[in-house]
């Protein structure tokens, strides 16, 4: 088949892109710092149309979406510009002493045109984070936002050509159409965050030209709380965790196993919590978002039926609104414990014994993070062994503003991680250079027979 067969409508413009990187350009530090300080600019700049933007596509509240996306992109960004000059340095490596005199060094190199496709539901952070180690590292990049979100993916196409190297980074906007014709395109890396079915399809195409994949997905993410956790911090965390972006985030609390001797007692303090957080009407809270579309409102109330509703439980289509909820004496079979909720319900499952809890996350898919609250020693001991990309102890959620912690999933819930100096790496080629010295002895070479004394004699003394 011809390569004009094989074309896509974007196939010139990721060529054009790949010819730059190759002029080695994207390599120089100076170049790699400016870029970064233009996406910095750009953030502060157009703080204001930015916040507009994710009010109109998830009704963001201005001050949740400065704390929650672009100051943590920003603080990203200012992280990388100050250490990237020593993630890019050689790192000496020694020799053995048989192969002396002789040097090595591991050398980062990028690894060259990255596709970085976005999620809707925090589309300026899970678009830009990402872009910050693929620019520390020295890539060029198509940058494709989520179309789910499409104020923000305007915007991002409108600022971010106007900000960085147009030769080097450019933005393709459009949904299922252009993102397939952009993955018959050969990429050096993908990086992809949303869902597993659609992570599916990105690994499978992105085979056929043998293109490693990252994949971010999220998943189950469960919240613990032992007897001995102060209940009022466990309520505070899980309400700020669970209900900001009405609970569109991927390491919100999908589901908490209380112990069944503070059950009755968080449940009456977390619906507190939350009157405390979005008044007795979150409708008309500021402060409190929408559900991205229909579709996903329709799936989220489903998942409500024939449940024990503590608190909330009420929607409105046409607003994008369900009200905070929380659900108690939940089977763990029932269908709400089935999925991902990805939205504004807290399943409460009451337990006998934290084993329950415990042997409930072993058996499911390896979720993207996974909390536990409490002060009793041994079970913060148990909780660090859960297999998770992470997990939080008396906390939830805020692990994401550690610079030097990486952030990414394991098993099902994805597999790569970035942020700080893992982002950096992630997007980078740790290449051996190894560089022999001028004597040879030659005792490795044949004919090994005559050799054999020699060889035996140095042996024992190099090895």
């Amino acid at each position: 088949m011809s390569e004009a067969a094989n074309s896509t409508p974007f196939s010139a413009q990721v060529q054009s892109i790949r010819d730059y990187h190759g002029t080695l350009d994207t390599q120089n530090l100076s170049w790699r710092k400016d870029q970064l300080r233009a996406l910095q600019k750009m953030l502060q700049e157009n703080k204001s149309a930015f916040l507009d933007a994710l009010y109109k596509d998830l009704r963001t509240n201005p001050t949740e979406g400065n704390l929650l996306q672009l100051s943590l992109v920003s603080s990203e960004i200012t992280h990388a510009l100050k250490h990237v000059g020593g993630w890019s340095k050689p790192e000496k490596v020694s020799t053995p002493l048989y192969m002396k005199p002789s040097s090595a060094q591991i050398v980062h190199e990028p690894l060259g045109t990255a596709l970085i496709i976005g999620a809707w539901n925090y589309p300026l952070l899970l678009t830009l984070s990402p872009l910050v180690g693929c620019i520390a590292a020295g890539n060029a990049a198509i940058i494709k936002p989520s179309e789910m979100a499409p104020a923000t993916s305007a915007l991002l196409a409108e600022m971010l050509p106007r900000y960085l190297d147009k030769k080097a980074f450019q933005v393709i906007e459009g949904g299922i159409p252009e993102t397939t014709d952009l993955l018959k395109e050969k990429f050096d890396t993908i990086f992809f965050t949303g869902s597993a079915p659609v992570g599916r399809i990105i690994m499978e195409a992105a085979a056929k030209n043998l293109t490693p994949v990252t994949l971010e997905l999220g998943g189950q993410c469960p919240a613990i709380v032992d007897r001995s956790a102060d209940l009022k911090l466990a309520a505070l965390r899980i309400v700020f965790a669970k209900f900001s972006n009405a609970g569109q985030t991927c390491v919100a609390p999908n589901h908490v196993f209380v112990h069944k001797d503070v059950a009755d007692e968080f449940t009456k303090i977390l619906k507190q919590t939350i009157t405390d957080f979005y008044s007795t009407d979150p409708q008309k809270s500021p402060d409190y978002g929408r559900i991205i579309n229909q579709h996903h409102h329709t799936r989220i109330v489903a998942l409500m039926k024939d449940q024990n509703i503590a608190c909330g439980g009420k929607s409105d289509v046409d607003d994008l609104y369900i009200a905070p909820t929380v659900l108690t004496n939940v089977d763990p079979a029932s269908p709400v414990m089935q999925e991902e909720i990805f939205g504004p319900v807290l399943p409460l499952v009451t337990v006998n014994d934290l084993s329950e809890a415990f042997n409930h996350i072993s058996k499911n898919n390896h979720p993207l993070a996974a909390y536990v609250f409490a002060k009793d020693k041994k079970v913060i001991q148990r909780a660090e062994k859960i297999t998770a990309g992470a997990v939080g102890i008396n906390n939830a959620m805020l692990h994401l503003g550690v610079h030097d912690l990486p952030f990414g999933g394991v098993g099902g819930s994805g597999f790569g991680q970035y942020h700080g100096k893992a982002g950096f790496d992630l997007f980078s080629h740790a290449k051996p250079i190894f560089k022999g010295g001028s004597f040879e002895a030659g005792a490795h070479f044949p004919p090994h027979k005559e050799k054999g004394r020699i060889k035996k004699a140095l042996l024992k003394i190099f090895l």
